[in-house]
């Protein structure tokens, strides 16, 4: 299995609860392909820099979870079509354990 992260923008007008049910959804379904899901990270509303499907802002949610590598194409595959989405990405998380969280520092001296 391989450690995953996944970013999904769900639309203001489609999600009623700030996106809690949308959580658990995806929750049950890294569960039912046997994943883990190791965290998930609401990032609340943010307002586009340019517009998406009309829409002006969006509801930020950030999933890290360990799956095969041959299922995430199903997590693609379902989430494709759905209107609540307006864009997800999944990306393979190769952060080494030892990084640092938060800003780069740079030494420009």
């Amino acid at each position: 299995m391989k450690k995953y992260e996944a970013v999904f923008i769900l639309d203001i007008r489609r999600t009623d609860d700030e996106g809690a049910a949308f959580t658990k959804e995806f929750a049950e379904l890294i569960a039912s392909l046997g994943g883990k899901l190791e965290s998930s990270t609401p990032m609340g509303r943010r307002q586009f820099t340019y517009e998406i499907n009309k829409r002006k802002a969006g509801i930020y949610f950030d999933f890290i979870f360990d799956l095969d590598p041959a299922k995430v194409i199903d997590i693609k595959d379902k989430y494709k079509l759905d209107d609540r989405i307006l864009r997800n990405m999944i990306l393979i998380c190769d952060r080494p354990e030892t990084a640092e969280e938060g800003p780069i520092k740079l030494n420009l001296e």
